[in-house]
């Protein structure tokens, strides 16, 4: 039963949210604040028409995000961790591509271009500049048997980095399928990971922890979501946060969804029933325990 009269007055973060210059902008950070918005994960979303090839361009890229976050932080209050990482899609391209063009030395140059990424969005961590790695992970659509095992090849490497250097993971992966969540466990084992440090951005709603296998649900809030979610929230132990996908791109205006809708689906989770202190885990607990206090 809906109860109109309980209110959120606590902090409210948006796991995964991206910020573009050429698009909203400030603007976007500020309808998300004004809607009652007080913490952002800022994921780096690189340039896909020309992504960074050497290990400079990754440091310029990644430098320009961090500049973004300060810049929320100082306008509008907002505190922002940086996730910093070579999104999947891109690197799946220039796989493909140089591949393509130069067979074997292509995917040898593909390989040390995604490595040069990591390196430079582990830079930014240590200098306390950034919090996490991500989005990485692997092609979310039908690509060649070679360039999905190479995919995978890397984001194990990954994973093994992060659990040497104990820092969390963003991932983007593909599908709901629950083959996903049990692969990418069995992954996180042989890395010596633990689980909770793999974060499942735009993760579905049904977050039963025999479904999640101990990873960290990003629930992607849109139509449709609060149900299942409801139903299955007090079968997850690891923990849960919520996410737009915000992408702030002047072609796809409001996609994924619009800034203004974790403040709104917190709001209406509390009022369906859902307990404070469940709310309290999501939005301040458990981005703690990943990513540290936030700035």
């Amino acid at each position: 039963m809906v109860d109109a009269h309980r209110l959120w007055k606590g902090p409210i973060l948006d796991n995964h949210f991206h910020l573009n210059r050429k698009g909203r902008f400030l603007d976007a950070a500020k309808d998300f604040k004004n809607a009652g918005g007080t913490h952002l994960a800022l994921i780096h979303c690189p340039d896909f028409s020309s992504p960074p090839t050497t290990l400079a361009s990754h440091r310029e890229a990644y430098a320009d995000t961090v500049a973004i976050a300060e810049k929320v932080r100082a306008v509008h209050d907002v505190h922002v961790r940086v996730v910093l990482g070579p999104h999947p899609a891109a690197f799946a391209h220039q796989i493909i591509n140089w591949m393509e063009s130069d067979g074997e030395k292509g995917i040898e140059r593909a390989c040390e271009n995604y490595r040069d990424s990591i390196d430079a969005a582990l830079d930014f961590i240590k200098e306390g500049q950034a919090h996490a790695i991500g989005e990485v992970g692997r092609p979310h659509w039908k690509v060649s048997e070679e360039v999905w095992d190479l995919s995978n090849s890397l984001l194990e490497e990954t994973m093994t980095l992060a659990a040497r250097e104990g820092i969390p993971l963003q991932l983007h992966v593909e599908g709901e399928l629950e083959s996903t969540y049990s692969d990418l466990s069995a992954m996180a084992a042989r890395a010596n990971l633990p689980t909770r440090r793999l974060i499942r951005h735009y993760s579905p709603p049904q977050i039963d922890e025999s479904v999640t296998r101990g990873l960290t649900s990003s629930v992607l809030v849109g139509k449709g979501a609060l149900e299942p979610l409801l139903a299955s929230y007090e079968q997850n132990q690891t923990g849960f946060m919520l996410e737009t996908d915000y992408m702030d791109d002047p072609r796809r205006p409001g996609a994924v969804l619009g800034p203004k809708t974790v403040p709104k689906r917190t709001q209406q989770l509390i009022e369906a029933g859902m307990d404070e202190e469940v709310l309290w885990k999501c939005h301040v607990d458990v981005p703690n325990a990943l990513y540290g206090e936030p700035e």
